[in-house]
């Protein structure tokens, strides 16, 4: 029996197929990207390359779960018990919004859009591994809220929905179809407290207000 790679050694290498993974799909697309280009830039063989990934979907499945647990695990990280919704929904609004805006994420949305009539399962894939999560994790935080009394009582999955969608239709729209840059720093507090504003008028109950 031959001895296996050290798994420090295979984690790294998998993370640089990843690297030059996403680099691809960006460049070339989904559907022209291929297995051989790929493993031809990272250095290998695609026999090798196939060892960590067996088909070119679950790598781009891969790469789409690394990026959202990279982003998505420190947006949605906050304690689900914590009262002071206005806070809580200013940090994760920012924090989604420059996710959303960020280089990368616009690059993949670029990808996904371009092949998704071709490719529908890519949009699943992406939808299930990212603003899925994100929402379900805000929706737990607005139910726990609406059932102590604070926010009216509602779908808290079609609230976070809501919620996230106020955060970045403005400035996401912007980079998405005419290239502009992302909002800056003062731009996303501004941008944000308006939506936690707009959020809590509709959503907070009377006594809570």
């Amino acid at each position: 029996m031959g001895l296996e790679e050290p798994k420090s050694n295979r984690d790294v290498r998998r993370q640089a197929i990843l690297e030059v993974a996403r680099a691809v799909f960006a460049e070339e697309g989904y559907a022209a990207a291929s297995m051989s280009s790929i493993a031809a830039r990272v250095g290998g063989s695609k026999a090798t390359l196939y060892n960590y990934f067996r088909s070119k979907e679950e790598l781009f499945a891969a790469i789409v779960h690394a990026r959202c647990e990279e982003e998505g695990s420190v947006v949605f990280n906050f304690d689900l018990a914590d009262d002071d919704l206005p806070s809580t929904l200013q940090r994760v609004g920012e924090g989604f919004l420059r996710m959303i805006t960020g280089d990368e994420t616009m690059a993949m949305h670029r990808v996904i859009l371009a092949e998704i009539e071709r490719f529908p399962e890519l949009g699943r894939i992406f939808y299930e591994g990212g603003p899925r999560r994100g929402i379900l994790r805000l929706a737990a935080y607005l139910e726990r809220a609406m059932a102590e009394g604070r926010l009216r009582p509602a779908d808290a999955e079609l609230a976070a929905e809501q919620f996230l969608t106020l955060c970045k239709v403005k400035y996401h729209f912007r980079r998405q179809y005419t290239g502009a840059p992302p909002p800056t720093a003062a731009e996303t507090k501004a941008h944000v407290a308006l939506t936690v504003d707009t959020f809590l008028r509709a959503y907070v109950t009377d006594s809570a207000a």
